[in-house]
């Protein structure tokens, strides 16, 4: 897509369709006016009949016939906020709307209050988010209409070397997320860990990129036992994907980022209902934010030394699988009385952790869809965030706004610890009835060296149940932006 900047007005701009940010009950704008003018009252008419206000959501599409250079015009409901996400939401509905009435080109009349950096970057972003689809593997799809051309305009618009800067960031991007979808959509028969391995093969090329993919022989020689206990019910191997990116200068950070990769969760012997499995493929979506995190670093040039590490595999109640009771032997030495077997993320994450905080990294983050506790607190639309250290949550959290991606910090209750006591190992794989996200997070901090760490769950937002304003029902790619943003300001 072909972003433009113009010094124009309303009135003069040719484009498929002209869009026109409207905030609630400020009608009597300028630009409004201008607008109405040419096209002979014919738009206040069309205002006054459908009761537009300009609140949040709300649209208003005109045709303009042959009074406009523009085709058609849209006003779009800003509402009474003025931030980025605002913005972004507005991006995506303008792209739902070209889509609808096939415009390859659309121009938006851009003049934020406040912040026109951010808010220029949110925009874009918004409408390459809302462009996202997967029908790969519906009969009768057509490839939707692409959209060639969007303009920012208004009279004195210039584009600076900043709002250059956070746009390039922005499509640099995207990409990362749609990877990151791709891979969460794809039924579970196909994304199997070999599958995994060989798209992050695949996708993280580029100048200081490498990608090591371990067998099983490889995972048994380094002695991540809790990831082949959990594959122990499977006909699938497992693997162990290591994402490594080097600068081309000498790194400022390095950072480690830890993904689940459960390409399908049936619980293990300790079996799901089956309901509860109709959407188990999107178990890997962390293995897949930092997959598609990964793959883009080539293109943003971060002087950073950034290593991924996803271990992967179904869990699955075969012949030989995992039963409650049994113990796993970590890495590190710790010990894990696997009491559920369906709570199998942080088995296979304590490997990873172990093996991440041996390099002795400035920073470990792990992304997991790890407790069904988290979406009880914090719904579906928001991410848990756990951290060691109060300066890493900080900046996290500040990362996310920015983004969208929304996070709330949960506390590390040192307290619920003994919940996880158990009478023949270090600890249990699960706590007791309550506090479920924090006793899980508590687990998996054993594995972290004290190391500056946050856990990111993101059980609730990594998939869509139903269709949203910049993703369609299925994985949503949660984190990469994040990520991404996260590693922009180290």
């Amino acid at each position: 897509m072909d972003i433009r900047f113009r010094d124009t007005n309303v009135e003069t701009v040719k484009t498929d369709l002209l869009i026109l940010p409207v905030q609630e009950k400020r009608l009597e704008e300028p630009a409004i006016r201008a607008l109405d003018r040419r096209l002979k009252g014919g738009l206040r008419e069309r205002i006054q009949k459908s009761k537009f206000s300009g609140v949040e959501g709300s649209t208003l599409l005109y045709s303009t016939a042959g009074a406009l250079p523009a085709r058609q015009l849209l006003l779009l409901g800003m509402g009474n906020a003025t931030d980025s996400d605002t913005w972004r939401k507005a991006g995506a509905r303008g792209r739902k709307e070209a889509l609808a009435i096939g415009a390859q080109e659309m121009a938006l009349f851009f003049a934020p209050e406040r912040e026109p950096i951010t808010a220029a970057g949110a925009l874009v972003e918004g409408v390459s988010l809302a462009s996202y689809q997967f029908n790969k593997y519906r009969s009768n799809s057509t490839p939707p209409i692409e959209l060639k051309q969007l303009t920012l305009f208004k009279p004195g618009l210039k584009k600076t070397a900043a709002m250059e800067k956070t746009l390039g960031m922005v499509q640099a991007s995207i990409p990362g997320v749609f990877l990151a979808r791709d891979l969460i959509n794809e039924p579970p028969s196909i994304t199997t860990a070999r599958f995994l391995g060989e798209q992050a093969q695949r996708h993280c090329r580029g100048r200081g990129l490498s990608v090591e993919v371990w067998g099983k022989k490889k995972i048994e020689a380094m002695k991540l036992t809790g990831l082949l206990a959990v594959n122990r019910g499977s006909h699938e191997e497992p693997r162990f994907i290591v994402i490594r990116y080097k600068p081309s200068g000498k790194p400022r950070k390095k950072v480690a980022l830890i993904g689940k990769g459960i390409t399908f969760d049936s619980g293990g012997l300790s079996l799901k209902p089956a309901k509860s499995m109709e959407t188990m493929k999107l178990d890997m979506s962390g293995g897949a934010a930092v997959i598609g995190t990964m793959s883009r670093l080539p293109h943003l040039g971060f002087e950073l030394d950034v290593t991924g590490y996803i271990p992967t595999t179904d869990n699955l109640p075969g012949g030989n699988a995992q039963k409650p009771g049994d113990i796993i032997r970590y890495l590190n030495g710790k010990t894990i009385e696997v009491l559920n077997t369906d709570a199998e993320g942080r088995l296979i994450l304590a490997d990873a952790l172990a093996l991440a905080a041996k390099q002795k990294p400035d920073y470990m983050i792990n992304l997991a869809t790890l407790t069904g506790a988290c979406v009880v607190a914090l719904g579906t639309a928001v991410g848990g965030l756990f951290s060691n250290d109060p300066s890493l949550a900080e900046r996290l959290m500040r990362c996310a706004e920015a983004t969208g991606e929304r996070l709330w910090q949960l506390p590390l209750v040192r307290e619920y610890r003994e919940h996880l006591k158990s009478s023949v190992a270090d600890m249990k794989n699960i706590g007791g009835s309550h506090g479920g996200a924090i006793t899980a997070a508590l687990i998996l901090q054993e594995f972290v060296d004290n190391i500056p760490w946050a856990h990111l769950d993101i059980a609730g937002p990594a998939f869509a149940e139903s269709d949203t304003g910049i993703c369609p029902k299925g994985g949503t790619g949660f984190g990469v932006r994040t990520l991404i943003k996260f590693l922009s300001t180290l």
